[in-house]
């Protein structure tokens, strides 16, 4: 039996494969509406607070005066983690659930 060469390189494909994995990926999970509300962008620092509550932590500072960057602030709650340009919200980033979910490994101190 004869295989054209698309053939084996699919069926090697294939092989590589393996089982289907069930495992859930943060990406899927940010997709769907959210479970929670998160900030919205351009909220000031004490607005979030107010809303949210306070932080499990707020991470060191990063960029500033010395650098050419703007100073960033990044404040972790149970189910995402808020980033401030100076005093203001800039992004919100989904935190992993769990072990079973596939996603950014916990903000470092």
């Amino acid at each position: 039996m004869t295989y054209r060469p698309n053939t084996l390189i699919l069926l090697a494909a294939l092989a590589v494969c393996g089982g289907a994995q069930a495992d859930t990926l943060l990406v899927d999970r940010a997709a769907q509406k959210p479970a929670v509300a998160v900030p919205a962008r351009g909220l000031s620092m004490g607005e979030v607070e107010a809303r949210f509550g306070a932080p499990q932590q707020k991470l060191e500072p990063r960029g500033g005066q010395k650098q050419q960057w703007p100073t960033i602030n990044r404040w972790v709650y149970p189910e995402f983690v808020v980033y401030f340009e100076k005093n203001r919200v800039i992004d919100v980033v989904a935190r992993q659930a769990d072990a079973q979910e596939a996603g950014p490994k916990p903000a470092i101190k």
